[in-house]
C-alpha cells in the first residue's frame, strides 16, 4: 500500500478517540518539505526599476530637473538608506518646491505601486514548489510597504508565507528573522536554502546559520572576502534551478 493510500485507509478506519494517533502517524509518513527562503526586493521583484519609474514620475509632476533622478537613486541606495533619512534629504533639497506629503507618498507607495512579478520569477516559484520546496519570503522593510508588494504582485498566492523585519522586530542578517520565517510556515531550518541579492543581509545571514545559499548577482561581481555564497546566479530563476538541481 502506498503512502497516500495508507493515510486514506487510516482516516477511514480510525475511531474519533484515536485522532491524535492518526495525526502522529501522518506526520511520520509524510516527508518534511525543505525550506527555501527568498529575498523580495531585487531578487523576486525589481524594486530598483519600480522606484526609478516612481521617481521619474515624481520629478516630472513637480517640474523638477530630470537630472535629479541620479541624486535621488544615490540617496536611496537601492532601499538600504533608512526611509526617514531619504525623506529628510529630499525635504531639504526641495523645500518650498514640493510638499512634504508628496515626498512621503513617493517613499511609501512609489515602488510598491509599480513593482511587477516577471514571468521568470513566477516560473521559478512554480518549479520550486513542484520540486517539493516550501517557499517563504524573508525581507527587510516596513510591513505595510512590503506586504503591499507581495499582494500587488500576487506573490501571496505563490509562496507559503513571509517574514518582514518590522513585524519580527529583527532584520537580516540577524538569525531571528530566519527563524521567524521558518516558524511562519512550520518548517525547520535544517536543510534550508537561502536566495537573495544582498551579500550582507542574505548571504552572510545564511552563512551564520550554516545554510547553503545562492547569491543573485544582478550582473555585479562578488566583493566579500570573509564569506562566500554556495553558488552565484544571474537572477532568481537561475538561482532556483540551482537549488532544485543540487537537491536531486
Amino acid at each position: 500500500m502506498g503512502r497516500q493510500a495508507t493515510l486514506i485507509y487510516l482516516a477511514d478506519h480510525v475511531d474519533p478517540g484515536r485522532e491524535t494517533c492518526l495525526e502522529i502517524t501522518a506526520r511520520n509518513l509524510l516527508p518534511i518539505m525543505p525550506l527555501l527562503m527568498l529575498d523580495l526586493d531585487n531578487t523576486l521583484v525589481d524594486r530598483e526599476a519600480a522606484f526609478r519609474d516612481a521617481v521619474t514620475a515624481f520629478l516630472a509632476e513637480h517640474r523638477l530637473p530630470g537630472t535629479d533622478l541620479t541624486w535621488v537613486m544615490t540617496v536611496d541606495a537601492s532601499g538600504y538608506t533608512a526611509r526617514h533619512d531619504v525623506a529628510a534629504a529630499m525635504t531639504d533639497r526641495y523645500r518650498g518646491m514640493v510638499p512634504a506629503t508628496a515626498i512621503h507618498a513617493l517613499l511609501d507607495h512609489g515602488a510598491a505601486d509599480r513593482v511587477v512579478l516577471t514571468a521568470s520569477s513566477r516560473e521559478a516559484l512554480y518549479k520550486a514548489r513542484a520540486g517539493g520546496w516550501t517557499c517563504v519570503i524573508v525581507t527587510n522593510g516596513r510591513t505595510a510597504q512590503q506586504e503591499a508588494k507581495i499582494r500587488h504582485t500576487v506573490l501571496a498566492q505563490l509562496v507559503q508565507g513571509w517574514a518582514i523585519s518590522e513585524t519580527v522586530g529583527r532584520k537580516k542578517p540577524e538569525s531571528e528573522i530566519f527563524h521567524a520565517a521558518a516558524d511562519a510556515v512550520g518548517v525547520p531550518l535544517t536543510g534550508a536554502r537561502g536566495i537573495g541579492d544582498s551579500p550582507h543581509a542574505d548571504i552572510e545571514g545564511a552563512n551564520t546559520l550554516g545554510l547553503r545559499s545562492v547569491w543573485v548577482s544582478n550582473g555585479q561581481p562578488w566583493a566579500q572576502d570573509s564569506y562566500q555564497p554556495t553558488h552565484v546566479a544571474e537572477d532568481v530563476a537561475t538561482a532556483s534551478d540551482c537549488v532544485i538541481s543540487a537537491s536531486r
